[in-house]
């Protein structure tokens, strides 16, 4: 579930740290909106809260002042009166919070009510101690920056204790512009999407349109950058919430209008609007969140709930702006001058623990899988048995349902021993593999559970390769201002077939897919990798004899004396994508390196593996399958295709065929055996996107900070949690800790 990061502090510190970083500062959002939704129907009518009036849910139930504190920054002394504007934790916060994550705790995991209101009161209680800590750094930051004279002190501090001033007005005045735009369209967003839910579960009852199916999806998919908002005239944000009601329309909705999924943008209507927002609205008053009695509920912004959420987000972004401040001192030191001397020391300890941890091969075995953009393989034990190791992707064109019965049966008619097969076997399935037609595979991103289709016709700075001109993820490829570049996914290559697009009278659209064979699929390959590229760099060289009949003396080795499988006869073919006189240290640097061509055959082969491979987990690997060297957990003909191309170097393929259909083996990377894989240069590449040294960087930086972070926001709590900064008034939520004694 998606929540708002004001109350992910305690109980969700081991998911969250990271995110504290500034890298990743981007508001979650959603908060209790999202949970309105999810948990509405599962505790509507429960005790928890059908018992609790609105004056009930009013009572203090803890106070935080960390002024009160004996030990308190005397650099922040002069901000003592500012803590005031977060003294006080309502019982509805606890609820709200509860209803948002706590409830999850309890389904999932089998919490009782009273761990999970302990843990919750507690985050509570710690998010506010960083908010009031946080304000007096930014006030004191603000006079500093304005010549901290007495008479600058005190105007900044009664600007913001002014009594006639509102919450959010206050917090407002200690950012900036763009923080304000950023906490108004996040809840913004999160309203729309929550009433966009409700909304979309009408229109699915009444149309036939709930389609289901799904396929992998790169990553970045729909990702917005962060610090997003979508900007309007004079820089005000351009997105508004629509409600059905008043001055709440689709017109006056701005980006949100377009933004809306083809679903909605059909099918929604003013009536069904107001009804999705009624059933939002009880979803809330169930919970005594929202008065319907003595509250406008048509006007959305008038509502305390809004009013709440909207400072629960300022308070993120003090908060934040404060790590924001404490980050950038922290990278400077890391930084140290560009000389790079701390990065280099850890990349020497880290290679000292992976040369005596990964003595043997076994041992560098069992982490081969772990490579990712922070899991980084410095070392290659001396194997002993002779190959390389890699990863590799795998596109899989797979036998039909009739011709794996007939498959079947082959194995049954020549079984030769156990798991193995008579000569006649392998002439038998060589014409079956003859026969495999493959089609595109991503039916599921026109009409499956979510549409990503889109025709490129008449859409700027968008060109594609194959045939047709429907394209998919269109947020990515054509609004990089608003949405991050995908990973790995070049994001040229169109739907293979015809489409026949939606209808007024049709929900839904028709495909017609081209027939795959495994020469076409060769040809697709070739064309695409070299499109992307920009020039001609594919070579292949068949290999196959479709028409070999098997017998003793060709399908063993060593004329059949022990019925060793000479398994390159099942090699379709083989070739390379050629980098040039690259070697492999350089493209182990800049396997990831968007400007490389290394990166763009990379990202080819990957986006055709989405496009036709039915070996669907191969789609969530980092580089693709992980392979040893030695024997292997593939199947004998993919282990010796995968070993022989891996032998070749990064861009080398090669197809073979097999008991699941064709794989066209692709390498993706390979380590060299009993070497150090990364001489790095420090000052040469970190600057450079996607190289070893970038990567390896990057990964420092954010592990380091997020631990510099969290250490200072444990200290911060530490100092400042004392029993006379904090009071904790159990009885007035003693009724929640009892639930379980309840029922």
């Amino acid at each position: 579930m998606l929540y708002n990061k004001r109350w992910n502090f305690i109980v969700f510190d081991t998911l969250e740290q990271n995110k504290m970083k500034k890298t990743t500062k981007k508001i979650i959002i959603s908060g209790t909106v999202a949970a309105a939704i999810t948990a509405s129907a599962t505790l509507g009518g429960c005790s928890l809260i059908s018992t609790d009036s609105f004056k009930d849910l009013e009572q203090i139930i803890a106070t935080v002042n960390v002024s009160k504190a004996d030990n308190f920054d005397a650099e922040l002394a002069y901000y003592k009166d500012a803590v005031d504007v977060t003294a006080s934790i309502q019982k509805r916060e606890l609820i709200t919070y509860f209803v948002n994550v706590g409830y999850s705790y309890i389904q999932n995991y089998g919490y009782t009510y009273e761990q999970v209101f302990n843990l919750l009161i507690d985050s509570l209680v710690s998010n506010a101690i960083m908010t009031q800590y946080a304000t007096m750094y930014l006030l004191n930051e603000k006079a500093k920056s304005e010549g901290n004279s007495d008479a600058k002190k005190a105007e900044v501090l009664a600007a913001f204790t002014d009594p006639n001033k509102s919450q959010a007005k206050k917090y407002e005045e200690l950012l900036d512009d763009e923080d304000i735009k950023i906490a108004k369209y996040s809840l913004m967003s999160s309203l729309n999407s929550a009433i966009d839910s409700y909304e979309t579960q009408l229109i699915k009852e009444e149309t036939s349109e709930a389609g289901s199916d799904t396929r992998a999806t790169p990553e970045n998919v729909d990702t917005e950058k962060e610090d997003y908002y979508p900007a309007g005239e004079n820089g005000t944000v351009n997105y508004k919430v629509y409600t059905g009601f008043g001055e709440y329309t689709v017109d006056n909705s701005g980006a949100y209008k377009t933004d809306r999924s083809e679903l909605l943008q059909k099918h929604s209507t003013t009536s069904k609007r107001i009804t999705a927002y009624n059933n939002f609205i009880s979803g809330l008053v169930s919970y005594n969140l929202v008065d319907i009695e003595n509250e406008n509920i048509r006007d959305l912004e008038s509502l305390k709930y809004y009013e709440d959420e909207y400072v629960s987000r300022l308070e993120q972004r003090v908060i934040e702006k404060y790590y924001d401040i404490y980050e950038d001192e922290q990278e400077k030191k890391l930084n140290d001058d560009q000389n790079y001397e701390y990065v280099q020391t850890v990349y020497n300890e880290l290679l000292e623990l992976q040369e005596k941890t990964y003595e043997d091969e076994e041992a560098f075995n069992g982490v081969l899988g772990n490579l990712s953009d922070s899991s980084f393989l410095l070392y290659t034990p001396q194997e002993d048995s002779e190959g390389v190791y890699g990863y590799v992707y795998n596109i899989l064109l797979p036998f039909n349902q009739s011709q794996s019965v007939k498959l079947t049966q082959l194995q049954s008619d020549y079984k030769d021993g156990e798991n193995e097969y008579k000569p006649e076997y392998y002439t038998e399935r060589n014409k079956l593999l003859n026969s495999i037609v493959g089609y595109d595979q991503r039916a599921a991103w026109f009409n499956g559970s979510k549409e990503y289709a889109f025709k490129s016709e008449g859409e700027k700075n968008v060109d594609y390769y194959g045939n047709s001109d429907w394209l998919f993820f269109k947020n990515n490829l054509t609004n990089n201002e608003r949405y991050e570049n995908l990973k790995k996914y070049a994001g040229k290559y169109s739907y293979n077939g015809v489409v026949v697009d939606k209808t007024d009278e049709r929900d839904d659209y028709v495909l017609y897919p081209n027939p795959v064979t495994i020469s076409n699929l060769v040809t697709e390959f070739s064309g695409y990798v070299n499109y992307v590229i920009g020039s001609s760099k594919v070579k292949f060289t068949p290999t196959w004899d479709e028409n070999i009949v098997f017998n003793e003396n060709n399908l063993y080795k060593d004329g059949g004396d022990d019925k060793e499988i000479d398994y390159s006869k099942f090699i379709y073919g083989t070739g390379e994508v050629d980098f040039g006189n690259q070697n492999e240290a350089y493209n182990r640097v800049n396997a990831l390196n968007p400007e490389s061509e290394q990166y763009k055959a990379l990202s080819a082969v990957n986006e055709l593996q989405y496009a036709y491979t039915t070996d669907t987990s191969v789609l969530s690997q980092y580089l693709g399958y992980s392979v040893q060297v030695g024997d292997t957990s593939y199947i004998k003909e993919f282990e010796y295709a995968a070993h022989e191309a891996l032998e070749r170097g990064a861009g080398s393929f090669s197809i073979c065929g097999g008991n699941y259909g064709w794989h066209l083996i692709y390498v993706t990377y390979t380590f060299s055996s009993g070497e150090v894989q990364h001489e790095p240069k420090w000052a040469d590449n970190v600057e450079v996107e996607g190289t070893f040294e970038n990567l390896f960087y990057e990964w420092l930086k954010s592990t380091a900070i997020s631990d510099i972070s969290t250490k200072r926001r444990s200290e911060i709590i530490e100092k400042y949690q004392t029993e006379d900064s904090v009071i904790k008034y159990v009885s007035r939520y003693q009724d929640l800790l009892d639930i379980d004694k309840k029922q």
